[in-house]
């Protein structure tokens, strides 16, 4: 993460002919928002005098205490290349305070910034390593999105055979003008579904490139006549798209994860930190996957795991570890999706894998067999259990788990719950055409 002091930024900004400055902060869904400010309220801003109406925000502030304030974080000053290079435009990632001075506990930014000091007390960085999976679909003639693709390519397919290559090269270029370090980007199983994956690093940076890299893909995709969709599951029928997390702790800068003597090559740290997301996997699957539609991607029979349980060398449990050891030893866990809110995603996993560490949670027994060929009596068996089958299930963990409520606090906890409850039942009240289609002619 660079270091950029308040000059700096003033001084970049008047050599760059930056006209224009979004003060960018995410809500507790995980979608971006900003206030505008042109360049001559600069000054203002970098001292943290510019403020903002907390209460027009969900989940945000009740109208009687509305007024909050952005603080940039200046390393994160970046010029959009897409943006017109004559009255430029560029962007500071913000944390949200309160009128007192005081970090604003709603902010989703500031709940990772908690979760990484606890790991910090205990001598440990969290280094964070995400998959973004993505559709591209066509617009309609009000420039309006469809899930209409006309291309049928599969895993790692190139052009002419792959429709979005072009619009993805451009992604990719983008990225990298914006200081990504890509490290591969190819279509995924699904036609029209890609994946771009940059370099891991500190968690915080993570998942302000995670919120970076939404914004750049859709931008870049609309300039191509489509639409980029997050969405879990837009279509019936194909594989949905995942936001896989690789994980590691590191002391002293070594991987704590890593243990040559070990037959997996695990450390103690690194089961005990699989004990944890085990042991919490239900209670944050609400955080990880949020969305109603998010509980279609993880059915069986679409490559998405279902089953709470780990290994070293099957893919189809929830958390797996890759086969690379030493430095490079990690932990992925595969339920997440890209509609998460990446700092409160990462800020859950992160506090779960802690407390497996502080409790010394052993994690059960490896699963190194495909799950989905179990049957429910060998399953049941091996103790193995399933993630909730819907939005409202994982909710109702997420209330029976006090820890990761702790871990999310109380102002985002009671809020994040009462907004997915409502959505849940908004949901529920719909008549659906797959009812229509069932029923209209039968009753």
């Amino acid at each position: 993460m660079n270091n950029r002091t308040r000059q700096d930024i003033l001084k970049l900004v008047e050599e760059e002919d930056v006209e224009f400055i979004r003060l960018q902060f995410t809500d507790i869904f995980g979608q971006l928002k900003n206030v505008a400010i042109t360049s001559s309220q600069l000054e203002k801003a970098l001292d943290n005098r510019c403020m903002f109406d907390g209460s027009s925000v969900e989940g945000f502030l009740r109208m009687e205490e509305s007024d909050m304030y952005l603080y940039p974080d200046y390393s994160t000053f970046n010029i959009f290349p897409w943006r017109p290079q004559q009255g430029k435009v560029a962007r500071l990632i913000c944390d949200v305070y309160c009128p007192n001075g005081e970090p604003f506990e709603g902010d989703t930014r500031y709940i990772l910034k908690r979760a990484i000091a606890e790991a910090e007390k205990m001598g440990y960085a969290f280094d964070v390593g995400p998959e973004c999976e993505f559709f591209l679909f066509h617009t309609d003639e009000n420039a309006l999105p469809t899930t209409i693709t006309h291309e049928q390519a599969g895993y790692f397919d190139m052009g002419p055979i792959d429709f979005g290559e072009n619009a993805r090269r451009d992604m990719v270029l983008t990225l990298e003008e914006m200081g990504f370090e890509i490290e591969s980007s190819h279509h995924e199983i699904a036609p029209a579904q890609h994946e771009i994956d940059f370099r891991y690093g500190e968690a915080l940076k993570t998942a302000d490139n995670i919120m970076t890299l939404r914004l750049a893909v859709k931008t870049i995709a609309k300039r191509h006549g489509l639409h980029a969709t997050f969405m879990p599951k837009p279509k019936h029928g194909m594989n949905g798209s995942g936001m896989h997390i690789n994980m590691s702790l590191s002391k002293d800068g070594k991987n704590i994860f890593s243990d040559g003597t070990d037959g997996n090559g695990l450390s103690k740290e690194a089961y005990y930190f699989i004990g944890g997301l085990v042991k919490h996997m239900k209670g944050m699957t609400a955080v990880t996957n949020p969305l109603v539609n998010s509980y279609k991607r993880l059915v069986p029979g679409y490559d998405a795991p279902v089953y709470i349980a780990w290994s070293a060398s099957s893919k189809s449990p929830l958390i797996r570890i890759p086969s690379v050891r030493g430095e490079s030893t990690r932990i992925e866990l595969r339920c997440p999706d890209p509609s998460a809110n990446p700092y409160l995603a990462l800020a859950v996993c992160l506090q779960a894998g802690l407390d497996g560490i502080r409790n010394k949670i052993e994690p059960p027994k490896s699963i190194d067999r495909n799950i989905f060929e179990m049957s429910n009596e060998e399953r049941a068996a091996a103790g193995i259990e399933s993630v909730p089958g819907t939005l409202i299930e994982a909710v109702r963990e997420l209330e029976k788990d006090e820890f990761i409520k702790d871990a999310l606090g109380k102002h985002v906890a009671e809020a994040y719950i009462d907004a997915k409850k409502r959505e849940w039942n908004d949901y529920r009240a719909q008549v659906t055409e797959w009812e229509i289609d069932k029923y209209l002619y039968k009753f």
